[in-house]
């Protein structure tokens, strides 16, 4: 209790400042405002704008009105040679009337939102080729205190905080390299680390989670870093405070990692996105799964805070409230999304709600003020493994509201039959795989037998980075999803150097397929909207045409099958936007080189992925408009409004094309 007051009076105290600074503190302003400063707009993550110059009557008469190269060309020049990848993940800010995002390189770049041409492009530390190298992130932070700007970048094992202006470092931010502080981890096992999206910034405080090279989710090894919530100060880069994922000795939930396994487990760390309510000062950190992510005989216990929700005060990092979506994970079922934080209203009630979407399909929604479910979240029996050594958890937590966003579990009536031919060679594909409901556990790989459990939602998600856009006119939550199975067999660890008994045999691709085509019902991907002032779904459509044209399937005059990709979603004041996702995606099918009706030389697995971008009706799901953008998107969609004209700013690749941001705006 003590605890509990001592929090809620430093919060208050942080309110009242906030309140008084009101006018000076400007790093996650709202977007009413016209600006768009943080990866998902502002710090509650919403992606949500109330723009309105492009609407539902005038769509129609949207337009490309410029594309530019991911990279500046004089970046290429100076550094010849230097290779990127085609995933380019990078979401735009708008601050100030100029255009901020990472490049390629992971580079920061600056340009003229009317025209795309570049205003400054960050240098690398040192003028060389390994300094230069890097990969894109999903986007940066823009802070603002009185006069002082920044923008807060992390590029490899490195946070940067640039001069808006310039591009230049601050040489007061960073102790050992002025301008940069090293993110690198002294403990045992810890690699490289690495964040593939912005940091988060409340108050005067920049809080990265991040992720560490090399620790595997399937690997035969039980020893892995912790991959633990920092808190720096923006000004200095010195670190406020440390989270520690995996709780040490005499830590809240240190019980929860048996015989000791709390010493040796890691991973666990928030690799997409974090909100913040920055009046309540909380940080909502999502949290993914421990090592290994699908054989956890050597942790027994529910492992906190492995697949769970945080939320920390975020002047000290300490725990305020949590809540754990899945006990003793065995499917890298992660917290994956961004917690979306907005008002709802439930039987006349205000909450302040933070929503959390999970691998698994669910969205789990909490009074973010404490940590309370808004609907009852029920512990329930769920299958057990027959693994040597495994200790599945009797339970797991199920939302009683909303339902699921996605397809959940795989049974013999969730087999394909749009044809009785194509039914018996999906029954056949089956015999000799473990299905089940939702947390049917991995199953013993047997040669010659078992071939693993086919798992659904796979182990990249129903929901990963891309799931969840929030209207806070409305109440209405956006999920975009993505239909995929996994195979997960566990069989006895063979490796000279293992200190695991047993690990991940099989996964997909392994998953049978007849010609490229899955074995389940569609759809493939869909967007599903959720009333969160209500709890219930609203509609559910298909997202992109899928494998209609296959050839086991053009005669037979199909709906829209839906497209198993990442693309995220943007909300406005009338329309959704979403794309249909790229092949440069992580985590997407390759195409094989072949074509449907060359099956020797592989299939065609074009369907997976595709070029247009759609406005929807927020209402009925609709489509209103789509526009064909050459390339699949690959980061998240951003709009602003810049001299009185609406631009939505998108970027795209594939593997034929080079990475490009596109704006497109109204046709004049």
């Amino acid at each position: 209790m003590r605890m509990i007051r001592k929090l809620f009076i430093r919060r208050l105290s942080l309110f009242l400042i906030s309140m008084c600074l009101a006018p000076l503190i400007v790093n996650a302003q709202t977007i009413e405002e016209g600006v768009w400063t943080y990866f998902g707009g502002d710090n509650k993550f919403n992606r949500y704008s109330p723009a309105d110059q492009i609407n539902a009557d005038n769509v129609d008469q949207l337009d490309i009105l410029w594309r530019r190269d991911a990279t500046a060309p004089s970046l290429r020049e100076n550094y010849n040679g230097m290779g990127f990848e085609k995933n380019l993940r990078s979401t735009p800010l708008l601050v100030d009337g100029v255009l901020y995002a990472p490049n390629i390189f992971g580079l920061v770049e600056a340009f003229d939102p009317a025209t795309g041409e570049t205003v400054w492009t960050q240098e690398p530390y040192q003028p060389t080729l390994s300094e230069a190298a890097g990969i894109s992130s999903r986007g940066i932070v823009h802070w603002q205190q009185g006069i002082d700007r920044r923008l807060m970048v992390v590029r490899g094992n490195y946070l940067y905080a640039l001069n808006p202006q310039t591009g230049e470092t601050f040489p007061d931010f960073g102790r050992e390299e002025p301008g940069r502080v090293n993110l690198t981890y002294s403990a045992a096992n810890a690699n490289n680390f690495a964040l593939t999206t912005s940091p988060l910034v409340i108050g005067n405080t920049a809080v990265l989670g991040g992720f560490l090279n090399g620790a595997g989710d399937g690997g035969s090894r039980k020893e892995a870093a912790p991959e633990n919530i920092r808190g720096f100060d923006v000004r200095t880069g010195e670190l406020k405070w440390e989270f520690n994922v995996v709780p040490r000795p005499g830590e809240f939930g240190y019980d929860t990692w048996e015989e000791g396994s709390a010493e040796w487990s890691g991973d666990i760390g928030s690799w997409c996105c974090m909100s913040a309510d920055n009046e309540l000062g909380i940080v909502y950190v999502p949290l993914g799964a421990p090592t290994s992510a699908y054989y956890g005989g050597h942790r027994p216990g529910e492992n906190l805070f492995a697949n769970s929700l945080v939320a920390l005060d975020a002047e000290t990092g300490e725990r305020i409230w949590h809540f754990q979506m899945i006990h003793h994970d065995l499917w890298e079922y992660d917290n994956g999304s961004p917690p979306i934080l907005g008002d709802i209203r439930v039987n006349g009630r205000t909450i302040k709600a933070v929503m959390q979407a999970n691998k698994n399909g669910f969205v789990y929604v909490f009074d973010r003020t404490n940590g309370e479910p808004v609907w009852p979240i029920v512990e329930t029996p769920v299958p057990q493994s027959i693994v040597e050594g495994e200790a599945t958890s009797a339970t797991q937590p199920i939302p009683s509201m909303p339902p699921a966003f996605d397809r959940q579990g795989l049974t013999l009536d969730d087999l394909i039959d749009f044809t009785p031919a194509l039914r018996n060679q999906a029954l056949e594909l089956v015999e000799n795989f473990t299905l089940g409901p939702l947390y049917t556990p991995p199953s013993p790989w047997i040669e010659d037998g078992n071939q693993g459990t086919l798992t659904l939602p796979s182990t990249w998600g129903a929901g990963n980075w891309n799931t969840g856009a929030f209207d806070p006119e409305t109440g209405m939550y956006f999920a975009v999803s993505y239909t995929a199975a996994d195979n997960l067999g566990i069989a006895p660890t063979t490796s000279d150097s293992a200190t695991m008994t047993h690990t991940l045999a099989q996964r997909s691709p392994n998953t049978p397929v007849i010609q490229g085509l899955p074995l389940f019902k569609p759809p493939y991907g869909r967007v599903t909207a959720l009333n969160m002032n209500t709890g219930e779904l609203e509609w559910s459509v298909a997202n992109g045409d899928g494998p209609r044209d296959h050839p086991l399937l053009r005669d037979l005059d199909l709906p829209p099958l839906g497209i198993p990709n990442r693309p995220a979603p943007l909300v406005t004041k009338s329309l959704l936007f979403v794309g249909e996702g790229s092949d440069a995606v992580v985590g997407t099918v390759p195409g094989g080189g072949g074509t449907y009706d060359d099956p020797d030389t592989g299939y065609d697995e074009s369907w997976r992925w595709g070029t247009l971008f759609r406005a929807y009706d927020k209402s009925s799901g609709n489509t209103v408009f789509e526009i064909d953008l050459s390339a699949g998107t690959t980061g998240a969609p951003m709009t602003f409004v810049h001299e009185g004209k609406q631009y939505i700013v998108v970027a795209v690749s594939s593997r034929a094309t080079d990475p490009e941001w596109i704006a497109l705006g109204l046709s004049e």
